[in-house]
């Protein structure tokens, strides 16, 4: 299944990419970036989202940029959106 119809939670980019291959724990990268040990450890669980203030941290300390986390996160939210939602009763408003 395509990464745009089935994306992986932010928090499973961060584990895969970032944590592991660099050897460090989620208490490790929480003390770095200034931020509760549990954002990191539900965030890695996906029982979270990344915020903007935590896409913000997360870009400084891995040299991305704040809008490749929040983008991870729009993809996942719209891939569960469209699971659930029905828009097909919805007309468009004729221009």
């Amino acid at each position: 299944m395509s990464l745009l119809v089935n994306p992986s939670h932010p928090g499973e980019v961060l584990q895969e990419l970032y944590l592991v291959p660099l050897g460090l724990s989620s208490l490790a990268l929480a003390r770095r970036i200034h931020v509760p040990r549990t954002r990191i450890e539900r965030l890695v669980k996906g029982e979270t989202a990344v915020s903007a203030d935590t896409a913000m941290r997360l870009a400084k300390v891995f040299g991305t940029t704040p809008e490749y986390w929040m983008n991870l996160q729009r993809a996942w939210d719209l891939a569960r959106v469209r699971e659930t939602i029905d828009v097909s009763g919805i007309k468009p408003i004729a221009a």
